[in-house]
Order: structure tokens, then sequence, then C-alpha cells
């Protein structure tokens, strides 16, 4: 059986290649990984994540993880609920907006905002009540304001696009706040260490 595997989903608007740094940084942890693309405005998020579940079942792995940046992170765990019988693994969430988005809520009231989001509009403005699978979920927030939501007025603190309350869900596993950006913390070595020990251990580590 091979060693613990990773698969790393990109957010709204973004490709798979902006989580690079991060792969490589987990890759030097042990895991080997994977980019997972999907069209994340043309797309309808079910079938996105079928194919993800697909792609996790492909690996004959110890673990196959799932590490999600903003909307990917919800892309992650729709594809774990709807996924039925999967490989082992865990979840880790950054900067996802898992109660839902106002900034996504806010566009979408724009002229053309609905257009900008295409059919990934639903999952983000929704997000989920709790989570419930037994699969542990981490969710790593930032707290650094520079981006979208200082035109739309989000509430502090948050990381540009997504406030900190907006990743807070009932039933993960463990929650970390840290001075990054939304786009920042992608390439955060901070980010990419407390990912892997949650990758290990199901917790974040010592504060």
């Amino acid at each position: 059986m091979a060693a613990e595997h990773v698969i790393l989903i990109h957010g709204v608007w973004m490709r798979g290649f902006t989580l690079s740094a991060l792969r490589r940084r987990l890759e030097a942890s042990g895991y080997t990984t994977e980019l997972f693309e999907y069209a994340s405005v043309t797309g309808r998020a079910t079938s996105s994540a079928a194919r993800l579940a697909d792609r996790m079942r492909r690996h004959d792995a110890a673990a196959v993880h799932l590490v999600g940046h903003s909307l990917g992170g919800l892309m992650a765990l729709q594809a774990v609920r709807q996924g039925g019988e999967l490989p082992p693994g865990r979840v880790v969430c950054l900067g996802s907006p898992l109660k839902g988005s106002a900034a996504a809520r806010g566009v979408s009231r724009w002229p053309g905002g609905s257009q900008l989001l295409g059919r990934s509009l639903d999952l983000l403005r929704e997000g989920l009540d709790e989570w419930r699978g037994e699969r542990a979920v981490g969710v790593i927030a930032g707290s650094l304001p520079f981006g979208l939501g200082v035109v739309i007025g989000l509430p502090k603190p948050n990381d540009g696009t997504v406030s900190v309350e907006e990743t807070r869900l009932a039933g993960i596993a463990d929650h970390r706040e840290l001075p990054v950006t939304h786009t920042g913390m992608l390439f955060s070595s901070a980010v990419a260490r407390m990912t892997a020990h949650f990758l290990r251990d199901a917790n974040f580590g010592p504060a």
C-alpha cells in the first residue's frame, strides 16, 4: 500500500497551480499529492464532488486526505458527504466559508454578479449547518483583512474575503486563526505546517 495521499482542491475563479507552494511543503512532510481541477463557475458542484470522490477511490493508499482552499473546502466536504464508501483520511479547509459567504451574497447582488459565481453560487451562499461526518475536519482561518471584504464591509476579523466567523462550523475537530490573507495562506509555511500536523494527528498542534 502506498504512502498517505493528499488531494488539493482550489477555490472559485482559481486553478490548481495556485496550490503549488502548499503542495511542495506537504510533499516535504512525506505525503504524495495531486491537484484536483474542476470548473468552479460553469460546473455543477454535485458533479465536481462526484468526480472528486471517484478520484479518491482510485488510490491504494493508507489514507486519502483532502485539503481545500475557499470553495475547495466546501467541495471537499460535499464529496465526502455524497461519495459513499471512501478510503480513510482527513479534511483541512483553508479560508472556507463553511457557514456561507457574505462576500458571495454581496457579489450576487451586483449587476451580473450571479454570472461571476455561476453554478457555485448556491454552495458558497448557503454553506452548511454543521458537520456530521465521521471524517475529522480541521479549519484554518485568516485574519489579515485585505481584499474584497473591504468593499462589501465584511465583519472583522476576516481574511479579506471570508470572515473568521464564517469558517466556524459545528462538528469540526479543530479550528485555528492565523494573521494571513485569503490568498496569502496558500504561501504560508505556518499554514502548511499546521495542515500536515492535522492530517497526521487530527489537530493543529499547540497554539
